[in-house]
């Protein structure tokens, strides 16, 4: 079995080799090839059920990698009929989610796989992928056909911005303020919300305000007027976080990648300002002549001064030490707002300063030049990686040290961090007090 090239079909690495085992077990069994991509669901499944040696049971091992390997299966089927795509997907079990080109479907194989297998019967796969050949049909030759093929095609890069949760920002809630939250009820919020819309300062485009009432104030709506929010939790998940993010961060820091957090912005707070350096091999000082950033390298090779635990939220929190943001997410899966303790953190926040910190970056890039022979040239990105850098170990002092409250980390997609200030105008009239003026 091939696999797809990563630009045409980026398949998860993971999910092609339990797609190429399950094959090869389905040859085994059966004495001769199961054609994974073009036979019948009910006859995969008839084989199938060789393999799982009575009823399938979610929580083994054995039994989710079969999952997996038939999740390969139907999004190659997918692929070769509707150019469906891979992208990366944090949120999703499997890191990745299978997105289509000519209208917004997402779509997680392995769910899919692991339902049909739960009801023992594997043909539902033909089912949804009937359901998707459908809501594929609607767009194509729908009320507007020709507008439909003027569109552009959707990729993997415009589902990632839309769906991965892969940017971070840390945040300050007032724990009064996300109690109140929690408690309201979703009409009371909607209502709060919409009048916020109208007090922004500035105030909001016509286009955002429509899109914070659509999004938002009709998603509240939406919900069971008699519940709370809290009540209401498991079922809208990412609706009750953005609440409690919208009314209760009362600090925080900017957005930025999960890499960059936890490769850059991180490590250079537990490495502190050394007064010297270690000595460099010759991969190291190679990659420097080579174009490497000197601040990557600096990271990379220069220990920390505060030890931080090995396996932990980007390597710097233990998973003890991370909590609910309110008693109300203890059934969501998937959670993109967390509670986590800045104990460990905060006396190396206090700490630290910016200046000396760019200052031994600075004079780490010297040494690393003077040992490798090459003179050290800034480049625009190198100053803007440590400009970033810098600013949000700034925000994430202040968050710490001065405001009050746990700290919180949130995870956004990429999309939701660009409207990331719009949302904070939007915040800051929903936390102000009404003004009303009268004569």
């Amino acid at each position: 079995m091939a696999q797809p090239s990563a630009q045409a079909h980026p398949v998860p690495q993971h999910v092609f080799q339990a797609q190429a085992q399950l094959a090869a077990a389905l040859e085994k069994v059966e004495g001769k090839p199961v054609d994974l991509l073009k036979a019948p669901w009910g006859d995969v499944e008839k084989s199938v059920i060789k393999l799982l040696g009575g009823p399938f049971q979610a929580n083994r091992p054995e039994h989710q990698a079969l999952a997996l390997g038939l999740a390969g299966a139907f999004a190659a089927r997918m692929a070769a009929e509707h150019q469906a795509f891979w992208f990366p997907n944090r949120d999703s079990p499997e890191g990745a989610t299978l997105g289509f080109p000519e209208a917004i479907i997402m779509l997680s194989p392995f769910g899919a796989a692991m339902d049909s297998l739960s009801q023992g019967k594997l043909a539902k796969l033909e089912d949804l992928a009937a359901d998707i050949r459908r809501s594929l049909g609607q767009v194509r030759f729908g009320a507007n056909p020709a507008a439909a093929l003027g569109q552009p095609k959707l990729g993997p890069v415009d589902y990632q911005r839309l769906f991965d949760p892969g940017f971070l920002q840390f945040v300050v809630m007032d724990p009064a303020k996300t109690k109140t939250t929690f408690e309201a009820k979703p009409d009371s919020l909607a209502r709060d919300v919409k009048d916020a819309l109208g007090r922004t300062q500035p105030p909001l485009p016509k286009e955002a305000r429509e899109q914070f009432e659509g999004q938002i104030v009709m998603s509240l709506q939406r919900l069971d007027a008699t519940k709370s929010l809290a009540d209401q939790a498991e079922r809208a998940p990412r609706l009750a976080e953005l609440m409690g993010h919208m009314v209760a961060t009362v600090g925080g820091t900017g957005c930025a990648p999960e890499e960059f957090w936890a490769e850059i912005v991180l490590p250079l707070l537990f490495i502190g300002t050394p007064e010297q350096f270690p000595p460099l091999d010759e991969e190291e000082l190679e990659a420097f002549q080579q174009g490497a950033e000197p601040l990557a390298l600096f990271v990379d090779v220069v220990p920390h001064a505060h030890k931080a635990p090995e396996e932990g939220l980007l390597g710097v929190f233990d998973m003890q030490e991370i909590g609910l943001v309110h008693p109300a997410f203890q059934k969501v899966g998937s959670l993109r707002l967390i509670q986590i303790n800045a104990g460990r953190i905060k006396p190396l926040l206090e700490q630290f300063d910016p200046q000396k910190t760019t200052d031994v970056v600075k004079r780490f890039t010297e040494y690393v030049a003077e040992k490798a022979g090459k003179p050290a040239e800034e480049s625009p990105q190198a100053k803007e990686m440590i400009q970033a850098a810098m600013m949000l170990l700034t925000d994430l002092k202040r968050a710490v040290t001065t405001t009050q409250g746990p700290l919180c980390l949130r995870r956004l997609t990429e999309a939701e961090a660009a409207s990331e200030q719009a949302l904070s105008l939007v915040r800051r009239a929903l936390q102000g007090g009404r003004i009303i003026l009268t004569t």
